[in-house]
């Protein structure tokens, strides 16, 4: 009996520490980061940050969370020990996203109002290049073995492609109107872009740039119109990538292997960007106009929690 209750105690243990992540959101009107508490799903505290926070991030050693503030022209270095603004690093007019390249070292910041993306060097604070691409630039994604960063132009409705060493811009890719997100699979092969206004997402071969899939979706009682493609996750292992909808207020569930649309989730109102937590069996949605992050729990495919955090929540990060 004992030893019964020792193992039962070793589980209950283990299962709280899985649970045991910390999501940070960024509020894009409030100009804070919400905390929020993976065990308990309750918002614990709040950091106030530059002006109008969107882009967020982890750095490598998860010490660290940067914040694109757009209208500081600035990414915002918040020490996540002291909880505190611990300095900025530059950028160029108004950044919207980002990605940490895998080296740890670099991010490449996507700034809508110059149309450049910047690269920037981390330790020296500095930028070290600008690369040009399309008008309104705001996805960022980058490929696992740290060959190429991606990046879509809103206005322009293109993805372009970034060599990562020689940061040169090696090509231009015209996608669905205005797309917003682009995310590299987690073998580095395909390149998945939302296309906001279209309402699908595209899926590209990351070496030949050939479509490969374009996925649409239905919503039954929403209008075709709300139906707006932004967020994507896609799962470390190849099989699911998730996608937010925006005013269809629905997360849709891909099998990533067949594109095939699964099942979708009720989430909150205009949901935006989301986040897997590190086990993937949670999804958090960033919904900005119910000022609130929705959790689904992804193994009894529900939603299990709506936790209030800022105003216009708008993208969210999950350190575990």
């Amino acid at each position: 009996m004992q030893a019964l209750i020792v193992a039962v105690l070793a589980i209950a243990l283990s299962l709280q520490a899985a649970l045991a992540e910390t999501v940070y959101v960024s509020n894009e009107q409030d100009n804070t980061v919400s905390i929020i508490d993976g065990t308990t799903l309750d918002q614990t505290g709040t950091i106030p940050v530059g002006r109008r926070p969107r882009g967020i991030g982890l750095s490598a050693d998860r010490q660290t969370l940067y914040v694109a503030v757009g209208d500081d022209n600035r990414i915002d270095v918040v020490d996540l020990k002291s909880r505190r603004v611990d300095g900025s690093l530059p950028s160029g007019e108004d950044p919207e996203f980002f990605v940490l390249h895998p080296d740890g070292r670099r991010l490449f910041v996507a700034n809508e109002n110059d149309n450049l993306v910047s690269v920037l060097d981390i330790p020296e604070r500095r930028i070290v290049a600008e690369v040009q691409v399309g008008v309104e630039p705001e996805g960022m994604g980058v490929s696992p073995d740290g060959r190429f960063v991606v990046n879509t132009s809103e206005t322009t409705s293109m993805l372009h492609v970034i060599d990562a060493q020689t940061l040169e811009l090696v090509d231009n890719v015209l996608v669905g109107t205005r797309p917003r997100v682009a995310q590299v699979s987690g073998d580095s092969r395909q390149i998945w872009v939302s296309s906001e206004l279209r309402g699908t997402v595209e899926v590209f071969d990351a070496g030949t740039r050939e479509l490969l899939a374009r996925i649409g979706f239905e919503v039954p009682g929403v209008p075709r119109e709300l139906v707006q493609a932004v967020g994507i996750q896609l799962t470390p292992d190849g099989s699911r990538a998730y996608v937010a909808l925006g005013p269809a207020n629905r997360v849709a569930e891909i099998d990533a292997k067949t594109f095939k649309v699964l099942r979708t989730y009720l989430v909150g109102q205009r949901v935006w960007h989301i986040a897997l937590s590190p086990d993937g069996k949670r999804l958090y949605t960033a919904n900005g106009n119910s000022s609130d992050v929705s959790v689904v729990d992804l193994d009894n495919r529900e939603v299990v929690k709506t936790i209030g955090v800022g105003r216009s929540p708008w993208g969210l990060v999950v350190a575990p």
